[in-house]
């Protein structure tokens, strides 16, 4: 970059920050430390042309440094807690809890029969009704769920793929029901199904049809429910499946990829769709590597979506990404220590840049979290944004040697999976043929005989070790809640229009005959009438098929 291109770059960011402070001025007049020193906007040499032109100005291309001007000293990240258990109601009262306690945004976990397109009296939801996550089986689950919630001021992420259009139906009409206009309704939906097929398996249709899903809510919330993200490309569940940080950002970003196309193949222009794609990261406990794989991929995206699809919109070149801490690298022994490790894995996501945050909760290994284990995770978050001082510069970490050549590496060797995978024909290709299945199975077996071996020193667990663990209050959802929530699923289909039902459900099987309709309205009509996710779900299996695996 020559010195006109560098002033350049530098007078586009200053006007940017003044764009951004007039919609969201910085929390304070004066940043400083406890020992009273001024703390500045942003750091960078002075002299320093390749370091610039490497990774430019927070908020400007290639985003390196953040994708807002002035990052959190404007607003914090979106502290958002995954919860969900048992029934709506009691879901419910755990949303309203954290609300209370200063979390700023709800996150849904739903049970597994919910995630796989089942009925809660269906024979494959047998005993796990309600057990890992809510249970939603038609819209009545989902208006108790966000009872006394105002959609128009608080966002929703909802983590759910296959049957990703009912329950993203679902929600629009519960915001029709408390008169909250689309245009203003905001959240995420996860609707990743590639990842589901590399790591998790909580598919239900073949990825031709999947896709085609995907698209469809695309172009739907495009023009009508235009603040909703349409997308959350997970890497989340690849880490959890024991990828290495530089899988979990090659796969994540190939699988972006794949949505863009498809998109594209559809008909959409990129600039209607791609700035509402989000990404959502795992945070694991080597510090440095996890907030340079943070700064890496954003600015890898950036150079795709900018240089590789020719997007034009600088919307469109934003990773905007969710984090949350690591599953996997929870102990069961001694739960808190889980603590410690959380707030570590937070803190490499808040300096990485992360646009919103759940954290872990000390119990996740032995059960659902109690109420006091999520406060404490909270906790975690507010001490971290509001005493510790990071959140006062925008990327702290910018400089650093250490820091530099690991995002430096990092985005190397992620180009570097993304030529093979590209080589195999892109990431549906290479998910059908169980490439990135591969490559992490033989991480994940490296790791366990490195921890068998203690080579790789888990606290608590093959070191460090109590003679006598304490054995914590957990949270138990009681067996009485499958009955319960058939009784009322039942009650709600002797109560509904059965003729409204049978006329939605066959609109629905006529139109996903046709690939060109886009399902989206159709299945918003029969979830207004309070057909179920089963019901729904089993129409588009009879036409769709079920994938089996690879």
């Amino acid at each position: 970059m020559n010195d006109e291109n560098l002033q350049s770059s530098k007078e586009s960011w200053k006007k940017s920050v003044d764009r951004t402070l007039e919609r969201f001025p910085e929390r304070k007049d004066t940043f400083k430390t406890s020992s009273d020193i001024n703390v500045e906007r942003l750091y960078f040499p002075e002299n320093d042309n390749e370091y610039e032109n490497k990774l430019g100005y927070p908020g400007t291309y290639p985003f390196t440094r953040g994708i807002q001007p002035t990052m959190y000293r404007s607003r914090f990240w979106t502290m958002r807690q995954y919860a969900g258990f048992g029934s709506a109601e009691g879901t419910n009262r755990r949303f309203r809890y954290l609300l209370d306690q200063g979390q700023t945004g709800l996150s849904v976990a739903f049970d597994l029969p919910t995630q796989i397109g089942y009925d809660s009296d269906d024979v494959m939801a047998e005993g796990e009704v309600g057990k890992v996550g809510v249970a939603i089986d038609s819209l009545q689950d989902m208006e108790r769920l966000l009872d006394q919630i105002p959609l128009d001021k608080v966002s929703t992420s909802m983590t759910i793929n296959a049957p990703a259009s009912v329950l993203l139906c679902m929600y629009i009409a519960v915001g029709e029901k408390q008169g909250v206009p689309l245009e203003k309704l905001t959240g995420t939906i996860q609707n990743d199904i590639l990842k589901e097929y590399i790591a998790r398996g909580t598919y239900i249709f073949p990825p031709k049809p999947s896709m085609r899903l995907i698209t469809n809510i695309f172009e739907y919330c495009q023009q009508n429910v235009p603040k909703f993200n349409t997308i959350s490309i997970s890497g989340y569940h690849i880490r959890e499946a024991g990828s290495t940080a530089v899988q979990e950002a090659a796969f994540t970003i190939a699988d972006g990829m794949a949505y863009v196309d498809a998109a594209l193949e559809s008909g959409l222009d990129i600039d209607t769709f791609a700035p509402r794609l989000a990404f959502f990261f795992n945070a694991h406990n080597n510090f440095f590597e996890e907030a340079a794989k943070f700064r890496a991929a954003r600015r890898i995206w950036a150079k795709i979506m900018k240089e590789h699809y020719q997007a034009k919109d600088p919307k469109s070149w934003k990773m905007r990404f969710h984090t949350q801490t690591g599953g996997s690298t929870l102990t069961a022994q001694q739960p808190d220590n889980n603590i410690v490790r959380v707030t570590m894995q937070a803190l490499a996501a808040v300096l990485g840049g992360t646009q919103s945050l759940h954290t872990n909760s000390r119990d996740e290994a032995l059960s659902l979290p109690t109420e006091e284990s999520a406060r404490i995770a909270l906790r975690t978050q507010q001490i971290i944004a509001n005493e510790s001082g990071v959140a006062d510069t925008v990327d702290p970490l910018a400089g650093s040697y250490y820091v530099e050549e690991l995002t430096d590496q990092i985005e190397k060797d992620v180009e570097s999976y993304l030529d093979r995978i590209r080589d195999i024909g892109g990431a549906v290709q290479a998910v059908e043929e169980g490439f990135m299945q591969r490559e992490i199975q033989q991480k994940a077996y490296e790791t366990q005989k490195n921890i068998e071996k203690e080579e790789e020193i888990i606290v608590g667990l093959n070191k460090y070790k109590l003679d006598e663990e304490v054995n914590p209050d957990l949270l138990k959802v009681d067996e009485a809640l499958e009955q319960a929530q058939i009784q009322s699923m039942n009650t709600v289909r002797q109560q509904r229009d059965q003729d409204a039902v049978d006329k939605s459900l066959k609109a629905i099987r006529e139109k996903a005959k046709d690939n060109s309709a886009n399902l989206i309205p159709f299945i918003l009509e029969a979830v207004k009438v309070y057909a179920t996710i089963g019901e729904i779900c089993n129409v588009l299996r009879d036409e769709f098929g079920e994938y089996t695996g690879v």
